[in-house]
C-alpha cells in the first residue's frame, strides 16, 4: 500500500506568510482538511479560487518548521503547524 493511501485526513490551520498575505484578499489563515501537502494545496485552491495563481507558482511550504519544496506527498500529522511562503531562492 502506498504512503498516500495510508495517510489519514486531518483538519489543518494553514497560515500565509510574507507577501502572500496581501495577495489573499486580506485573509491570512485557512482551515483545510488534507492528508498530504499536495492534498492541502489542491483543497485550498478549490475552496479559495483567488489563491490558485499563488499556489501554482511553486510556493514554499513549511510544516512544523521544516521547509518542503516539491515533496508534496509528505503526510501531514494531526496538529501540524503549516505556513505557505513565497518561493525560496538559493540552496
Amino acid at each position: 500500500m502506498n504512503e498516500l493511501a495510508q495517510a489519514a485526513t486531518f483538519r489543518h490551520l494553514v497560515r500565509l506568510g510574507g507577501p502572500l498575505m496581501s495577495q489573499a484578499g486580506g485573509e491570512t489563515e485557512f482551515v483545510v482538511e488534507a492528508a498530504t501537502i499536495q492534498d492541502m494545496l489542491s483543497r485550498l485552491g478549490e475552496a479559495h479560487p483567488a489563491l490558485r495563481p499563488l499556489l501554482a507558482k511553486s510556493v514554499s511550504v513549511v510544516v512544523d518548521g521544516q521547509l518542503y519544496r516539491g515533496d508534496w506527498q509528505k503526510p501531514l500529522r494531526e496538529g501540524a503547524e503549516i505556513y505557505l511562503l513565497p518561493p525560496m531562492q538559493g540552496g
